[in-house]
């Protein structure tokens, strides 16, 4: 839902007499019979009777004050989210709390109390013997290498927990990485996140990863691509060249005759997808190292192959 005060266009600190003069106006406006046919007003007219069945009502709009749209869902307990509020800013330092410089974070206080209410195992008083709540989530951040994030496996992770009883427990978890996970990503260990109250189950830990570039692999969606140093000859004859691959070494052709910038494809070389779908393609993009400091023989030899080159390669660039 939209703000309450600006859906009837009043400030937060209108008094009861500026909401209801806000409201008859806003609600001649655009009251359905004075619009037939509109749906935008009708719409516009529904949520302004809604702010103001809230902002009418002393103890509806005071809660809504103090905890925003969340107070206005069915079964929400005031009462028991300032206790909630309290304790967790007493055990934690106030709502997402951290350590300076500390990566890892816990969730934020409102959502914890946006899972709480309504969905507990025994209604929503921590003082009730059947009291259960669901643990705050953490967050954390795990730095891979460009390998290690395409090909997959299991990292360590070490982490702050908060415990049950209010304190933050380091801990150290082993993360699976799925194979070609990629930078910007994130992965969800259920149950790896802070303790529950009251015997209630453990929050998630959201493991958002940061992957290192590599030093001559460049990744695109599931492709990858790879300069390729050649030699003039093997440029000039042909060649089949060694290269690298997420699985080892292959081997390429490079075509007589194949120009500097050219590119080749090595299908099903590329990084695997998280989903399941098949690995992208490897392209090899030719680079051709031209020799320095030739002597007199072979600098004639380059002479003589000059008969054979064409006459204005840049031609096109002018047309």
């Amino acid at each position: 839902m939209n703000d309450l005060y600006a859906l009837l266009e009043v400030p937060r600190e209108a008094d009861a007499e500026a909401i209801r003069k806000a409201y008859r106006g806003l609600a001649r406006r655009y009251h359905p019979d004075l619009n037939p046919g509109d749906a935008a007003a009708e719409q516009r007219f529904k949520e302004i009777s809604e702010a103001y069945a809230v902002l009418s009502d002393e103890d509806k709009r005071r809660s809504y004050d103090e905890f925003g749209a969340e107070s206005l869902e069915s079964g929400f307990d005031p009462e028991a989210a300032r206790r909630m509020r309290e304790a967790f800013g007493a055990r934690f330092g106030g709502p997402g709390a951290g350590h300076a410089g500390d990566p890892y974070s816990f969730g934020d206080l409102d959502d914890v109390l946006s899972g709480l209410f309504g969905r507990t195992a025994h209604g929503s008083d921590p003082n009730h013997p059947g009291f259960a709540m669901r643990g705050p989530d953490v967050q954390a951040e795990l730095e891979l290498d460009f390998l290690e994030a395409a090909r997959g496996g299991g990292k360590r992770l070490h982490l702050a927990r908060p415990s049950a009883d209010g304190d933050v427990v380091q801990d150290v978890v082993t993360v699976r990485i799925p194979p070609g996970v990629a930078d910007g990503g994130r992965i969800r260990l259920r149950g790896k996140g802070g303790e529950g109250l009251g015997g209630g189950p453990a929050g998630d830990l959201y493991a958002h990863v940061r992957v290192r570039p590599h030093a001559f692999f460049r990744r695109e969606g599931s492709d990858l691509h790879l300069t390729l140093p050649v030699t003039l000859s093997e440029a000039v004859l042909g060649a089949k060249v060694e290269v690298p691959t997420l699985d080892g070494r292959a081997t390429v052709t490079i075509p007589p005759g194949t120009d500097g910038g050219a590119r080749l494809r090595l299908k099903g070389k590329g990084v695997s997808s998280p989903g399941g779908a098949a690995p992208g393609d490897l392209y090899v993009e030719v680079r051709i190292r031209i020799p320095r400091d030739l002597d007199d023989d072979a600098r004639s030899d380059v002479e003589r192959m000059a008969r054979f080159e064409p006459e204005s390669p840049r031609e096109e660039l002018f047309r």
